[in-house]
């Protein structure tokens, strides 16, 4: 597997994830409608043509779920046990359908479970950026890690 055992994590390693993934109005809609949102702004092009944006707006949620799984393949593939918490979720840019969505995850913080020695914790920051280097997303994660089988 890809993903990293705890003991891999370093404090202020960083990645930068490829590939990038573009939003189709697909995602979008499936997403949507599988989640229950009937936002128009989600939904509903001539209702979003008419608001602020101008377009209708990506789920911010789907957002959110994109930028942690582009991490995946280079962070907690095969390796995580488990998330156990999303803090700080921000959303400083839209996101537009037809917009190539790019991650990258820094760690903040590598610990040995204290009741449980065969895993860890890792904080992870996340961030997404879209085609024109614009933040989209950043947010705080707790992974629950496996540590390198003995």
């Amino acid at each position: 597997m890809a993903g990293k055992y705890l003991e891999e994590f370093e404090v202020g390693m960083q990645f930068r994830h490829q590939p990038s993934r573009t939003v189709t109005e697909t995602d979008n809609l499936l997403f949507s409608t599988l989640t229950m949102n009937p936002q128009p702004l989600h939904l509903d092009a001539h209702f979003a043509a008419s608001s602020p944006h101008g377009q209708i707006l990506v789920n911010s949620v789907f957002t959110l779920g994109l930028v942690i799984g582009l991490s995946v393949s280079d962070t907690t593939l095969g390796t995580t046990l488990g998330n156990l918490g999303f803090d700080k979720t921000t959303f400083p840019n839209p996101v537009f359908l037809g917009d190539t969505i790019t991650a990258e995850t820094e760690v903040l913080t590598v610990r040995t479970s204290e009741s449980k020695p065969d895993r860890g914790i890792v904080t992870f920051e996340h961030r997404g950026m879209n085609q024109r280097g614009e933040v989209v997303c950043t947010c705080i994660r707790a992974a629950m890690i496996m540590t390198r089988p003995a």
